[in-house]
C-alpha cells in the first residue's frame, strides 16, 4: 500500500481522534488541527493531563481514562515521549497511532506494527486531508 492509500484509508475509515497532547491555546498548532478535524466529522477526544474542556470538549489525562473505543492515536508529544502513549494506544486497542510532523519513534512504531496497528510518523493530519480531500469546513459550536 502507497503512503496516499494509507493516509485515505485513515482518514476516510477511521473518525474517533483521541488527539494526545492537544493543547487548549488557540495559538499553538495542536489547537488548529483539532479544530480542522471536529470541523470536518471527526469524534475528536482531547488527551492532555492539565486540562478539562479543550475546544469545548471533555479532556482526558490519558488514553486509558477514554470509556469508550478510540480508532486513532494523535501524538502532539516530543519524539522520545511517544513509547508509553503508543503503548495505552496497544491497550485501548486502537487501530492506528499518528505521529505529527517533526514527531517520530521507530521503536514505538515497529511495536505498533506488532501489535496490528496502522502507523503514520512525522506528518501533519490536517495537512494530509486537505491535501487529499481539499479544505472542508463544517462548523461546530464551542
Amino acid at each position: 500500500m502507497s503512503q496516499d492509500e494509507l493516509f485515505r484509508l485513515i482518514l476516510k475509515t477511521y473518525k474517533t481522534i483521541a488527539s494526545v497532547g492537544l493543547s487548549a491555546n488557540p495559538s499553538k498548532p495542536s489547537n488548529g488541527i483539532g479544530a480542522y478535524l471536529r470541523n470536518n466529522h471527526y469524534d475528536l477526544i482531547p488527551v492532555n493531563p492539565g486540562g478539562s474542556d479543550i475546544l469545548g470538549l471533555k479532556t482526558y489525562p490519558d488514553l486509558l481514562s477514554i470509556p469508550r473505543p478510540v480508532d486513532v492515536v494523535q501524538i502532539f508529544r516530543s519524539s522520545e515521549d511517544v513509547p508509553p502513549v503508543v503503548e495505552q494506544a496497544i491497550q485501548i486497542k486502537a487501530r492506528v497511532v499518528w505521529m505529527q510532523v517533526g514527531i517520530s519513534n521507530p521503536e514505538a512504531a515497529a511495536a505498533a506494527k506488532g501489535a496490528g496497528l496502522l502507523v503514520v510518523m512525522d506528518h501533519c493530519m490536517r495537512e494530509e486531508h486537505i491535501r487529499l480531500f481539499g479544505r472542508r469546513l463544517f462548523p461546530f459550536s464551542a
